[in-house]
């Protein structure tokens, strides 16, 4: 059949175009009720009394919960462990699924109410009155790493882990040229088009909780909710509908993933709730919060000799869901696809009373990018060396593949890119820029602005393990129905899926349906992140399409390499309940790269940054479809430039949040970067997986953004003397950059 490789367009695009998607917030269900959250409005303080008797007698009230009615035996409450990488030093800094005795950062649950209506909870909500007695703020990391103020007193420390980084000897090092220097990045995060929401329902007849509404890692949520509740997994299905956007942060383990489903058990009826921008603003993971005093060692050639420094990581009031993936990867992989023989970079996971952070797109990678690219620029101004030619002599080459990295810790986790050659992708992303010829442009004032050229290289990556799974049935009507552990977040899955399944089995792709990541439809599933889910799921989809048309071969007596299912009576066969299902495994990382460029033309009257144009190229080994291979590209990409030049979560000294609008949290629109251009290759195939070399592909044009843009703006006001060392560059920040270079 041949559909893999085809730029065939998304199947699941026409049902959400025309206004036929089911989102959590379409669900419905009989005797439904609606759950408001009561939010602490203090950032740090003792939770001396929640007062819920105005609140209660309201009318449409049907129930008011706090810490008191969900404490297990012995007064503890329930904990949001960490999904990915737990260790034993931050489980005591661990979020509580509802305040208890303390509050320690603005939009954290302290009580739910819930009533026939929406507005009668929100109205019970505002009734509610909190005496809290103030403590004394810890509102960023310097007053974190002060300990004047502790989040977690029996800890003795605002600093819940050190994660490391290391190759080489890098800290005894020594080279001709040292460059020190100091890198932030801004707090922002991902703001989906859809809220967060859920619908939880439950019956005590059959002890049969269904949860709606999840997404990302359904399975993994179910465990934490069947631990939290006491109720054996196989009690709880957890239903993945439609999701409006994922990007790391929509579908991990928050307080209300337990505390719906509480309420639903508690009342017997149907409970839902959905998060309104403020509270997505305020409550949803955020990310990025990083500072760095890094130091580059080069001989006088530019060859890097080593890469050392310490990172310190805002990750706000608890350790939460994936929450140590940011702090973890910046040890890691600040060297990014660079030959550094000699590495050591120490990651400071410090608590603060903020939100939570948890990943979003490239965590720690754009981080890391942003930091390494600058300081790379910054490190050929000084040796008199083209910036090209700086990061071309050291890239590996491709008989350096499989190229080791750091290795991180804890817990301890070797690493290797996998293939590619990394200058190829260079040379083309030049090429289609047009680097050379636009190079004279470089610093040059005209029509009032300056213009200056930026670029970087980057990994992104992917298929992530330990395992996926993937069943197969033959349905009577003659079709195929495919259930996937991999979940959909926007990326896809639908039509990749179906594309992958169609070759497999050799049937149209009209005659598959694709189920994907409920509980109910695998024994076992994983789901989507870390760009994994076409290698690891595309791979199980491949072993259960094998296994069926085994069993089919066996029941015609037949080779399964003599036919296609399309050949086959399928109606009939299927009266047999014919069904496969499998799982693929995995313990390595697959490594796509790639390379961009940014043109930018700035006004330093006003610090207004003006995107000229801007070419992203990535190697992907083999693309399934490339029409949605580009789309997660010029994606992320833009997510990247909001990063770059527009988001910002802002708090004030005493820890209150500022930004719980988007009139205050600015996000890119379809006008503001209108010369964007991605360029996919499939030069550097993987041998992991089972898909002919197909690499993860969902985060690569976003990692290197805030990079190539700071190098870009760099170059265009280098006459000034402005080298930003921050992001955003929005106006009034880069004007304030331009005022202080002129004093």
């Amino acid at each position: 059949m041949s559909y893999v490789g085809r730029p065939i367009e998304r199947i699941e695009d026409l049902r959400l175009l025309r206004g036929r998607g089911q989102y959590v917030d379409d669900l419905h269900r009989e005797g439904m009720l609606h759950a408001a959250i009561v939010r602490s409005s203090v950032p740090h303080g003792i939770l001396r009394n929640v007062s819920i008797r105005n609140a209660r007698s309201m009318p449409g009230v049907r129930a008011i919960f706090t810490a008191a009615d969900i404490a297990k035996d012995g007064g503890t409450v329930p904990t949001v462990p960490l999904r990915l990488l737990p260790t034993p030093e931050v489980v005591p800094f661990e979020q509580p699924v509802i305040a208890q005795a303390k509050v320690r950062y603005v939009g954290e649950p302290v009580a739910v109410v819930v009533a026939d209506s929406l507005a009668q909870a929100e109205d019970a909500a505002d009734a509610i009155e909190l005496d809290i007695e103030p403590l004394a703020p810890v509102p960023d990391r310097r007053a974190a790493e002060k300990g004047e103020a502790l989040l977690f007193e029996a800890q003795g420390s605002n600093l819940a882990q050190t994660y490391t980084g290391t190759k080489g000897d890098a800290l005894n090092a020594g080279a001709p040229y040292v460059r020190r220097e100091h890198f932030s990045v801004q707090r922002h995060t991902a703001v989906t088009m859809e809220p967060r929401g859920v619908l939880a329902s439950w019956d005590g007849a059959r002890t049969k909780l269904t949860v709606e509404g999840v997404a990302k890692v359904p399975f993994q949520s179910r465990r934490t909710l069947s631990k939290n509740m006491d109720l054996p997994e196989d009690c709880i299905d957890m239903i993945e509908g439609d999701v409006g956007g994922g990007f790391g942060v929509r579908g991990e383990f928050y307080p209300e993933d337990f505390l719906i489903p509480f309420a639903a058990r508690k009342l017997a009826r149907p409970v839902k709730w959905i998060e309104d921008r403020r509270e997505n603003l305020l409550a949803a993971n955020h990310s990025r919060e990083m500072d760095c005093e890094l130091e580059l060692l080069c001989e006088k050639d530019g060859t890097i000799v080593a890469l050392r420094g310490k990172v310190w990581v805002d990750m706000g009031a608890y350790f939460r869901a994936n929450g140590s993936i940011p702090a973890r990867n910046v040890a890691q992989f600040l060297s990014g696809c660079y030959r550094v023989p000699n590495y050591h970079v120490e990651s400071h996971a410090l608590l603060t009373n903020k939100c939570p952070v948890g990943t979003y797109r490239g965590p720690g990678r754009y981080e890391s990018d942003f930091f390494r690219e600058r300081l790379f620029d910054m490190a050929a101004k000084d040796l008199g060396i083209d910036p090209v030619e700086f990061r071309r002599r050291n890239l590996p080459t491709v008989a350096e593949m499989p190229y080791p990295i750091a290795t991180a810790r804890p817990p301890e986790k070797k690493e290797e890119l996998d293939s590619g050659d990394y200058r190829l992708t260079l040379d083309r992303c030049l090429q289609e820029f047009g680097w050379e010829e636009k190079k004279q442009l470089q610093g040059k004032l005209i029509d009032g602005r300056y213009h200056g050229l930026g670029l970087g290289c980057y990994i992104e990556g992917g298929a992530t393990g330990p395992r996926e799974g993937a069943r197969i049935v033959l349905d009577p009507d003659g079709n195929v129905s495919v259930f996937v552990g991999s979940t959909n977040v926007g990326q896809g899955v639908e039509t990749v899926m179906v594309q992958i399944a169609a070759d497999a089995l050799g049937l149209p792709m009209e005659r598959i349906r694709i189920f994907h990541g409920s509980t109910t439809g695998v024994a076992e599933g994983f789901g989507s992140y870390h760009s994994r889910a076409t290698v690891m799921g595309g791979s199980a989809v491949l072993l259960a399409a094998r296994e069926i048309k085994e069993k089919v071969a066996q029941r015609l007596g037949r080779a399964s390499s003599d036919f296609n299912l399309e050949d086959v009576d399928l109606k009939a066969l299927a009266a047999h309940g014919i069904t496969a299902e499998a799982s693929y495994a995995n313990t390595r990382h697959t490594y796509s790269y790639g390379t961009a460029a940014a043109h930018v033309a700035v006004d330093p009257k006003t610090g207004h940054v003006r995107l000229l144009d801007y070419v992203v190229v990535q190697d992907m080994g083999r693309v399934i479809n490339p029409l949605t291979a580009h789309g997660q590209l010029i994606g992320a990409l833009v997510q990247g430039l909001g990063g770059a030049f527009l988001e910002h979560l802002q708090y004030d000294r005493d820890g209150n949040f500022l930004t719980a609008s988007l009139a205050d949290y600015l996000l890119p629109s379809a006008s503001d970067f209108p010369a964007l251009r991605g360029i996919v290759m499939e030069h550097a195939p993987t041998d992991i997986g089972l898909m002919g070399g197909a690499k993860g592909a969902s985060e690569g044009g976003l990692i290197s953004v805030g990079g190539v843009i700071g190098n870009a703006v760099a170059a265009a006001l280098a006459a000034l003397g402005v080298q930003p060392r921050s992001l955003p560059l929005s106006p009034p920040r880069l004007w304030e950059m331009i005022q202080a270079a002129k004093r």
